[in-house]
């Protein structure tokens, strides 16, 4: 391990930085900074934070469980205010005096000049931050002179609040006030997505995989590049590394390309972001449902975060006491069908995950009703944004909560996309449930992988809908879907009514947002 004393001036906080100044492109120092450790070297200087598993693998708890997200604040939306630039002085003349660690790694696959190289600065008594975040990433490709991305954490900065200050265009964050794994993860990533759509591309909140199935309509063995759009904690993951059930012998299969966000490009491709480690929630994980995942997260290479342990060591992932929202950076690599590609050459199916409990198990949507799903971004809240809200519906451009800029601007990029690439086939598909109070029918996982499956073979029927103005199934191979017709939940009277205030809800909702381009309140469903 390396101590260096890093006093010595540097030219650039990062490589964006050098043309303008501000509090943020301040080039900061520390008493001491402890730089090259390898992850072992950051395990054992966390090693007082650590329980240890019955896998062998590291466990931490956190004292905050989920993001900031009512703390965060860009110098691009004009949120940071003069009270945050005075504290962000003080955290530099702080740093003066305490040793920090500093972890340099890569965010996408490549050459660092065609990657982002990401540096975290962390003070050293949160060394599990720093080990959760070598474990995410992978090693930095080539030589660099300053990195991309630069985030420094200060968790012991106390304050009335906490306050994750953003300037994307220095590609700068600090992370003052929270020790949750979480907020360093996206700290990157919400800067990775920003510089994605400065490159002419879109930064998605989005799980991504391919999948090899034999097509009821060609007989052969078709390829099939999928993203799930989906809010934290609303089965994203889980679909992404499901191994759909398919057919080895003849010769279906999937692999696994990204679990969180993916960078869609012009023509269809989309890369992928984290390297070496899956931030996976862990609430309810067994081998039965997600055996993908919980393969992984026994390996000993795992790094849990406010997830149950016994004093035995014995991991129990049924057990909520510490946190609803427990988490682990799992390998990669030892995600079941995944063979170490996080990219993906080609998008042709696009699926919006919703728990809306108005919509069928599965839609397919025309191109500009894919972009208004993307506009609505419906869904539930889930204790990995608020753990106080869980349940409460939510509406977030993109599923993503983490743009930065114009959102306008997100949903006609998306549309143009989708207008260069007539290949992209949309989807809705609900995940929670069809139905109301006690007239209700859950969707369980295994009805979702059937439908995902089906989809994959060209095994779906379609008709149009006119009440919904949705194209919905008349038969799923393998499934019955009846148990889900809307009359057996609403009169029709009822549902028409019902319809009618969603509706409004929705073009209340897509107001907001004058600078979209086309008329798509036409394709409002």
């Amino acid at each position: 391990m390396l101590e260096l004393d890093p006093k010595q001036a540097r030219k650039a906080v990062t490589s964006k930085s050098k043309t303008f100044e501000s509090e943020f492109t301040v080039v900061p120092s520390a008493h001491e900074v402890i730089r090259g450790s390898v992850r072992e070297e950051l395990r054992a200087m966390a090693k007082g934070d650590e329980k240890t598993t019955e896998y062998g693998s590291a466990s931490y708890v956190a004292k905050f469980k989920s993001r900031s997200a009512a703390f965060t604040r860009t110098t691009v939306d004009k949120q940071v205010t003069e009270e945050d630039r005075k504290i962000l002085k003080q955290i530099q003349e702080y740093l003066k005096k305490q040793t920090v660690i500093e972890v340099d790694r890569q965010m996408c696959q490549g050459p660092s000049e065609e990657a982002f190289v990401c540096r975290l600065w962390v003070t050293k008594p949160y060394a599990r931050l720093a080990h959760m975040f070598h474990a995410s990433l992978g090693p930095v490709q080539g030589k660099f002179e300053h990195p991309d991305l630069f985030v420094v954490d200060v968790p012991e900065f106390s304050s009335a609040e906490r306050r994750i200050l953003v300037d994307a265009d220095a590609g700068v964050t600090y992370v003052l006030g929270s020790d949750y794994y979480g907020e360093i993860k996206k700290a990157f990533l919400r800067m990775v997505m920003y510089r994605a759509k400065q490159q002419g591309g879109l930064g998605l909140h989005a799980g991504s995989k391919e999948v090899w199935a034999k097509s009821h309509k060609t007989g052969k063995i078709e390829r099939s590049g999928i993203l799930f759009f989906g809010l934290s904690g609303t089965g994203k993951t889980s679909l992404t590394c499901h191994d759909y059930s398919l057919d080895a012998s003849q010769g279906e299969k999937c692999r696994v390309r990204q679990d969180d966000v993916v960078i869609l490009n012009k023509d269809g491709s989309a890369r992928g972001t984290e390297i070496e480690g899956f931030y996976i929630k862990t609430e309810g994980l067994n081998p039965t449902d997600q055996g993908a995942l919980y393969g992984a997260a026994i390996s000993p290479e795992t790094i849990f975060e406010n997830v149950y342990v016994a004093p035995d060591g014995k991991v129990d992932f049924y057990n909520d006491s510490i946190a609803k929202n427990g988490r682990a950076v799992a390998p990669v690599r030892q995600v079941l069908n995944t063979d170490g590609d996080i990219d993906m050459p080609q998008a042709n199916q696009i699926f919006f995950i919703t728990r809306n409990p108005m919509t069928p198990p599965v839609a397919r949507l025309t191109r500009e009703q894919a972009a208004l799903a993307f506009m609505l971004g419906e869904s539930i809240k889930t204790s990995a944004a608020d753990p106080k809200a869980k349940g409460e519906p939510v509406r977030e451009v993109g599923t993503n909560p983490f743009i930065v800029g114009s959102k306008d601007f997100e949903g006609n990029r998306f549309f143009e996309i989708l207008d260069n690439n007539p290949q992209m086939e949309c989807f809705l598909l609900n995940t929670g449930k069809v139905g109301e109070a006690e007239k209700s029918r859950k969707i369980s996982i295994l009805e979702t992988i059937a439908i995902l499956r089906a989809v994959a073979r060209e095994g779906i029927t379609w008709k149009k809908d006119d009440i919904l103005n949705l194209e919905t199934p008349e038969h799923i191979e393998g499934m019955d879907i009846s148990d889900f017709n809307f009359s057996h939940f609403w009169s029709e009277s009822e549902l028409t009514e019902k319809l009618l205030s969603l509706r409004e809800e929705r073009r209340a909702w897509l107001e907001k947002f004058p600078q979209l381009h086309g008329n798509f309140m036409k394709a409002l469903y």
